[in-house]
């Protein structure tokens, strides 16, 4: 936990001086979703926009002693209105990410894929949460835990293009990419670890770019190398995997959710594939995981400002 913490921490010293992100914020109509958007205000990283039912916000503010004042709100009359409005913003550049409130994902997502508003790419949308456990040396990318609920090869190819882009805009100049399955070996009872293999060879065949893909790998090879060593496979990923990639909702889900709250693990989480970071937390996380995603999606924007090709890699096929 200590590392995501230190990183966070030179991000913000490292950003001073630099303006805050112009965030819509869509439908901010509880105590926890209003305050971590107001906590990410006060560390400097986003400039909110609060879309939604202006006296709804005004009333959560006050019960919870928050200040509005330098703020802008933006009315709407319900939620599904706020974010069609946020993501309205967003596609024509008056906000640079979207946070989510307290809304359903889905109405959230809803309106990010809406043609009109102009933030999908040609990739598919996908989750990614990234994670620091007190017992692991680093931290650690796990996809698709919150969006995806039974990808196939195809969608899987975007899902990992879409972490290796995140990694390379936090630093990892070549994310090291493992796709998971019950087993290290390919098996045709075993769909996931068809796909794996097939993710791999097409990583092979620069379908997928900028990083180093390998599998089917279980978990223990992917993060590590003893266990690999027992088992006798030798891949350059073997315990130095910077992205977990699950091979369904259900297991990406629960091993994010184990981590957090069985071994105390940080996490920050982000949307990838549109034009903007959406930020997406749950109802259930903690302010400082508000707090770390806004972070982390500050990061990336900032690093794609600076390399706008991040967003497009080339990839042949």
């Amino acid at each position: 936990m200590a590392d995501i913490k230190v990183k966070f921490n030179e991000m913000l010293a490292h950003r001073k001086g630099r303006p805050p992100l112009p965030t819509a914020v869509v439908h901010p109509c509880s105590e926890d979703a209003l305050a971590g958007a107001m906590d990410a205000a006060k560390a400097g990283l986003i400039e909110p926009i609060l879309v939604g039912p202006r006296e709804h916000i005004r009333d959560v503010a006050a019960k919870a002693r928050l200040d509005l004042e330098p703020y802008k709100i933006v009315p709407t009359a319900d939620a599904e209105e706020s974010a069609a409005v946020a993501a309205n913003l967003a596609g024509t550049g008056k906000a640079a990410a979207l946070m989510k409130g307290s809304l359903h994902t889905d109405q959230y997502m809803h309106a990010v894929l809406q043609r009109e508003n102009h933030l999908r790419t040609e990739r598919l949308l996908s989750h990614c949460m990234l994670i620091a456990a007190p017992t692991y040396s680093r931290p650690i990318i796990v996809t698709d835990a919150a969006v995806n609920i039974a990808p196939d090869v195809d969608q899987k190819r975007d899902i990992i293009q879409n972490a290796i882009i995140l990694a390379r805009a936090i630093g990892i100049s070549q994310p090291k990419v493992a796709v998971l399955a019950a087993v290290e070996t390919v098996n045709s009872r075993m769909p996931a670890t068809m796909d794996a293999a097939a993710l791999a060879k097409m990583a092979d065949r620069r379908q997928i770019v900028g990083g180093v893909v390998d599998g089917p790998l279980d978990l223990d090879i992917a993060v590590d190398e003893k266990a690999a060593m027992i088992k006798g496979i030798e891949t350059p990923v073997a315990g130095k995997a910077d992205i977990l990639v699950a091979p369904n909702i259900e297991a990406g889900n629960m091993m994010y959710k184990e981590l957090t709250f069985m071994a105390e693990a940080q996490t920050a989480g982000v949307v990838m594939g549109a034009r903007v970071p959406l930020i997406l937390t749950s109802r259930a996380d903690s302010a400082e995981t508000r707090l770390f995603s806004c972070g982390l999606a500050v990061l990336f924007a900032e690093a794609t400002a600076r390399d706008s090709s991040l967003l497009q890699p080339k990839v042949c096929g």
